[in-house]
């Protein structure tokens, strides 16, 4: 056989491979998107649903401030949650890629993800029970008497934060502490005979090289976040509007689809968007 022959049949073999996926892809994403992005386009009026080309949905959704404040919204929560759940999941990640002795990191890393074991909902409806004014937090802040009354948590930002940070800080830490057990201990060897202490080798050579890993991390917590329906509408009630809950009054109780696919396409953008400027860092490889 010739090297073409062989090379032919090698595409062929990898094209086989890959049809599948490519085939689920179209079928499940590309033709689906392709419809919600004409029906954006589309209009309803009364009950009937216009198929004439316009932009008349985004331009509602630009000079409306219900629905502007809808974006505003998600991407305010979503970046909180993003930060403070970096913050709290690179220590954790540290301390058990670092302090953990090996034979028990698994163990380390199961009690971590035990939160994706239980259901989501059911994880959202125990923060809500922790939160609200009967709550185990009022009960006990009044019980020891730092309190007078019960603090209105539930139902507000706060307490939606709260039940985001508590799932997405298991996440990150998977993605920073694989990041952290592939660094070789040569390069803080390296650093300690240049002089650099403790902190100088963290900033300079440490955190730079897990940055990949805090970053794929960070992504994947914005993704899931801004596009999350059922922790704002269990914590954080009607009180703060993100927009999957905007988008989700538009097909439940308006019936709007056009308008409701117009801002599917607008929170689609938004992760587009995040996802530009992190794709320098996104080396999903090294993590």
């Amino acid at each position: 056989m010739t090297t073409l022959t062989l090379e032919n049949a090698d595409r062929r073999k990898a094209w086989g491979f890959v049809a599948p996926a490519l085939v689920w892809t179209v079928a499940f994403f590309v033709v689906p998107f392709l419809f919600m992005a004409a029906m954006s386009l589309w209009s309803r009026q009364g009950r009937e649903i216009v198929r004439a080309w316009n932009l008349d949905n985004y331009l509602r959704f630009f000079s409306e401030n219900a629905l502007l404040k809808g974006l505003t919204n998600s991407l305010e929560i979503t970046l909180i949650v993003t930060v403070l759940s970096v913050l709290l999941a690179y220590p954790l990640a540290w301390i058990i890629a670092e302090r953990v002795p090996k034979r028990f990191q698994r163990t380390a890393l199961i009690l971590a993800i035990l939160p994706f074991w239980t259901s989501y909902v059911v994880r959202s409806y125990s923060w809500l029970l922790v939160l609200t004014k009967n709550g185990v937090i009022n009960q006990a802040l009044l019980g020891i008497g730092i309190i007078s009354e019960p603090l209105e948590i539930a139902s507000t930002r706060t307490a939606t934060v709260i039940g985001f940070v508590h799932f997405f800080v298991m996440l990150l830490t998977l993605t920073i502490y694989a990041n952290l057990v592939q660094l070789s201990p040569n390069y803080r060897r390296a650093a300690a005979d240049l002089g650099a202490n403790g902190l100088q080798t963290f900033w300079h050579v440490i955190l730079p090289l897990t940055l990949p890993g805090i970053m794929t991390g960070a992504f994947l917590t914005f993704v899931l976040c801004i596009g999350d329906y059922i922790t704002p509408q269990i914590l954080g009630g009607n009180n703060e509007l993100v927009l999957p809950q905007i988008i989700m009054l538009q097909i439940g109780r308006r019936a709007d689809l056009p308008m409701a696919s117009a801002l599917s396409i607008v929170l689609m953008l938004a992760v587009t968007l995040a996802y530009a400027l992190c794709a320098r860092w996104l080396k999903i490889d090294r993590v």
